[in-house]
């Protein structure tokens, strides 16, 4: 059983290996407990069956009760409102006032129960994603089941024989309940694990068509996607995801979007896939890389030493997945001539204002007036100024040392690390001219 990378690394050889002993009786008496033990957590948030509950940013975990050795979950489908980002106030579908909805966290071997209160306007059900059990508990409408009737509970109980990264979502109305947030995450931690992570997170991706204006997505739409969101936000409406100097931070990412792969990309840091939803990769088969696909319908986790302080983007790398709410039927102005535009459209539109003929960045900023509920092109503040991404987009932040789970503010960089302006000392000594 291998120690914390973040030990090793602070420590030293003798530190790790008085770790390694604590690690080895904590296993221990993990395998003593009984399946569905409600689990405590020692000091730095580790169940005692060894594993560390995994954080979803914005979104809760779903609690568990015992009943004779059977956890018992309790679902609820209906419609609410999620603010995906300051000024978007969207009307959703999704599972106890969340979407994604909450995060199912299990043990392998866990007898479980869920019970799925359906508050929506139709039927629905749900589908275990990934998930090996028996015919008649997969959740498909027609199929595997009769749905549950609006109004109506329905029932599903099942053991989960393996370990890994998997999701939940309706599979009746599929592109209607999807397009509208009926999703989740699921974990399943191995009973005896061979490794321990310091951190470990849970991204679900998707995205949206949301018309400028309007509060409800569009769930017809196959293209033109204006909002995207990792855990139901987007920036800056998304939660950073912290890690200390040295920590080994694991990344679940699922993808349930309708119709688009996203490569998610992170800054500063290589990390290699060490999952998918069929099983693990053997370390043979990873390698590193700074972006990973994640197809849809699919999961990808990924792992990585934070061994690089500092405030680091981690980002869809399509660059239309990183704008909110930008209209795509846009006529092209870069580089047209617009003088004498602005003045002559105003007769007619008095608040008419000519835009991106320079580019488009820094419109954010703008204060446009834009129609209620709507967030074209909005950004937010950084520590150098305006952030002009959005969508899916968050920063991780890696820290020598954390205050708990608290925010630690923007990144001071030490003496001589910070991109600035060049001098024009500096310009004259190296030979090169102004720009």
């Amino acid at each position: 059983m291998t120690t914390s990378r973040r030990d090793l690394l602070r420590t030293g050889a003798a530190m790790a290996a008085g770790s390694a002993i604590l690690s080895a009786a904590r296993g221990a008496a993990a395998a003593a407990e009984p399946p569905s033990a409600a689990p405590a957590e020692d000091d730095r948030g580790r169940a005692p069956r060894g594993y560390l509950p995994v954080v979803t940013p914005d979104v809760t975990t779903l609690p568990w009760k015992e009943r004779q050795g059977t956890k018992v979950f309790h679902l609820i489908a209906g419609e609410f409102d999620r603010e995906f980002a300051p000024g978007l106030d969207v009307k959703i579908w999704g599972y106890n006032g969340h979407t994604p909805g909450p995060t199912i966290e299990v043990v392998e071997g866990d007898r479980c129960r869920f019970y799925v209160n359906n508050r929506l306007p139709e039927p629905t059900t749900v589908h275990w994603h990934g998930i090996r059990l028996p015919n008649g508990m997969d959740g498909v409408s027609g199929l595997t089941q009769a749905p549950i009737p609006p109004g109506e509970t329905g029932f599903y109980e099942f053991t989960f024989t393996t370990p890994g990264t998997f999701m939940y979502h309706s599979h009746f109305d599929e592109m209607v309940q999807i397009a509208l947030g009926m999703m989740g995450m699921i974990v399943v931690h191995p009973r005896r694990p061979t490794r321990k992570v310091d951190r470990d997170y849970c991204l679900m991706l998707n995205e949206w068509l949301i018309r400028p204006g309007s509060s409800r997505p569009d769930p017809s739409a196959m293209s033109d996607f204006n909002i995207l969101t990792f855990n139901g936000k987007a920036f800056p409406g998304t939660t950073p995801l912290l890690a200390e100097t040295g920590d080994l931070v694991r990344i679940r990412i699922g993808n349930l979007s309708p119709m688009d792969h996203h490569p998610i990309h992170i800054h500063g840091h290589a990390w290699k896939v060490v999952e998918t939803d069929g099983g693990p990769i053997p370390p043979a088969g990873q390698w590193p890389e700074t972006t990973v696909l994640v197809p849809t319908g699919s999961t990808r986790v990924v792992e990585f030493i934070a061994d690089n302080p500092g405030d680091w983007a981690m980002h869809c790398h399509m660059t239309h997945h990183i704008m909110n709410q930008m209209g795509h039927g846009l006529p092209n102005l870069i580089g047209v001539d617009v003088r004498g535009l602005d003045e002559r459209t105003r007769a007619q539109l008095p608040e008419y204002m000519t835009m991106g003929q320079n580019g488009m960045g820094g419109m954010g900023e703008m204060g446009m007036r834009v129609p209620r509920n709507t967030i074209p092109m909005k950004g937010g503040p950084g520590r150098h100024g305006y952030i002009d991404m959005g969508g899916m987009f968050t920063i991780v932040k890696i820290r020598d040392q954390l205050n708990g789970n608290t925010d630690p503010g923007w990144y001071e960089a030490p003496a001589g690390t910070q991109a600035r302006l060049a001098t024009p000392e500096e310009m004259k000594r190296d030979g090169i001219e102004r720009g």
